[in-house]
């Protein structure tokens, strides 16, 4: 989002005056920021990042009616509904176990709803909380509530750099042309836990022992082009 270092750090250290913060309890990087950026191209895109009242995916139908808002703002129609994109971030467990986002998904097509389509990022630990997924729902991937749908779900290894940079333009592309969800599942892992007082290893320790030997994307990534010819073995320290 490209928010200042100093301006976050202030957050956690906080005010010289704590009243002046009152009400502002949640942590810290649930607390939104909006920035402009530069594409490539020349042209300014603006970025919101939605403030998270920090309960797992109910964010989701805020940032659907918050979308809405702007493109009826702008005029409505498919032309307001192509510029302004819904991105939504999703943690696995919380996809498959809240009924509000089964609810926000059935809403999607409804014209007194729809926002062109939202792109939904799974960040898919295979652990919600502590608990396996094959204790955790039904069915077979975390993204089951989205079969509700005629929309396109993309399964996606997050070691695999390339490949999830490809499904990310895939989606975003189709979401551009179709005006439809579009769900990625980015079957990955939490290197530390779910939160500052987390630690997994105490009701995984099968799991933790083979992430813990597991090297990083990065390190995986420059294995790949150094394989490839594109980065000698030499700048792979520097890379990983």
């Amino acid at each position: 989002m490209g928010k200042p270092a100093a301006e976050i750090f202030s957050e956690f250290a906080g005010p010289a005056d704590p009243t002046r913060f009152l009400n502002r309890g949640d942590v810290k990087y649930h607390l939104g920021y909006s920035s402009d950026w530069m594409t490539r191209a020349g042209r300014r895109v603006h970025v919101n990042l939605t403030f998270n009242p920090s309960h797992l995916g109910v964010v989701y139908p805020v940032v659907e009616g918050r979308v809405r808002a702007r493109q009826d703002r702008n005029g409505g129609g498919a032309r307001a509904r192509h510029a302004i994109c819904p991105l939504v971030i999703h943690g696995d467990a919380a996809f498959a176990g809240q009924g509000l986002v089964a609810e926000t998904l059935n809403f999607s097509m409804l014209d007194a709803y729809d926002t062109g389509g939202t792109v939904h990022v799974i960040v898919n630990n295979q652990l919600g909380y502590t608990t396996e997924a094959s204790q955790a729902r039904s069915s077979l991937y975390c993204t089951g509530q989205a079969q509700m749908l005629d929309i396109p779900i993309f399964h996606v290894n997050g070691d695999d750099a390339e490949a999830c940079v490809h499904v990310m333009r895939l989606a975003t592309e189709y979401r551009q042309r179709f005006h439809t969800d579009v769900v990625i599942d980015l079957v990955c892992y939490r290197k530390y836990g779910h939160n500052e007082g987390d630690e997994p290893a105490f009701t995984q320790p099968k799991m933790y022992e083979v992430i813990r030997a597991h090297p990083p994307v990065r390190t995986l990534y420059a294995q790949q082009l150094a394989a490839a010819g594109h980065v000698t073995g030499a700048e792979i320290p520097r890379w990983s």
